[in-house]
């Protein structure tokens, strides 16, 4: 009996050995695949430059950033090169994670890896585009033109790069929140009903969250939590959908 259970016990820690060393597969491609991306943004770093700082460049004095250490504008290159890699390989990163995630799936929920690859790039690209496109524009035009008279804004590149490379990764994985909620239901996980009765829960989150991560304005604030909301909500008609059915109960009549 005691050889039993430490078969047993061998059994489950090679399994956990398994899945780490797939777990480190998995993101040693992804990072291959992100560098790739990455030196070959680096070529076009320059016209990249110029389309990340326009947001802000519009309400800067001389529309310029400056830069206060001579390595600043070197390591930016390389920060924007690697920001351009981690989105533009973003089909091939989601496929290292589905293929992570695929081995503890049905056979007939093996399907939906082509699905999840497209739609988790289409939500991901479209987290990074709202961002951009609304997010910024509108905040920065509220911070950076308050009260000029009394002060004049002078941005380092430096800590605009870091502040414009978090936050578009943040709205960017932000978007991703239906994708990962119907994985978590396809897998069983969770269910339609779990999170219909964690909604209050899940929106004091989200708030909470769009707070912290956005910039310290209602504006920002409000274009983050509202679109995450009505994604949870997409989320429960998906799970109702694709989310794993439990058994059907079978009666034994005598």
């Amino acid at each position: 009996m005691a050889l039993d259970q430490e078969d047993v016990t061998s059994e489950g820690e090679l399994s956990l050995i398994e899945h780490l060393t797939e777990l480190r597969k998995r993101v040693v491609y992804s990072l291959i695949v992100i560098l790739i991306f990455m030196a070959g943004a680096l070529v076009f770093s320059d016209i990249i430059m110029e389309f990340i700082t326009d947001p802000i460049r519009t309400f800067l004095p001389d529309q310029k950033i400056f830069f206060t250490g001579p390595m600043d504008v070197f390591l930016a290159h390389l920060k924007i090169a690697l920001l351009s890699g981690v989105i533009l390989s973003c089909p091939f990163w989601l496929y290292q994670v589905w293929k992570f995630v695929e081995p503890g799936l049905y056979d007939n929920e093996k399907k939906y890896g082509l699905g999840f690859i497209f739609s988790g790039t289409v939500l991901f690209l479209t987290g990074v585009s709202f961002v951009y496109y609304l997010v910024y524009p509108m905040a920065f035009g509220f911070l950076l033109q308050y009260d000029q008279e009394t002060a004049q804004a002078m941005i380092t590149i430096k800590e605009y790069l870091g502040f414009f490379t978090l936050t578009t990764l943040v709205f960017g994985a932000a978007f991703e929140l239906p994708l990962i909620l119907t994985i978590l239901g396809i897998i069983g996980v969770i269910d339609q009903q779990f999170l219909r009765d964690k909604r209050r829960y899940a929106i004091v989150i989200i708030i909470t969250l769009s707070a912290v991560i956005t910039p310290p304005d209602v504006i920002s604030q409000v274009m983050l939590g509202v679109p995450l909301v009505a994604l949870y909500e997409v989320s429960i008609i998906m799970i109702g959908i694709l989310g794993r059915k439990p058994p059907a109960s079978t009666d034994v009549t005598q």
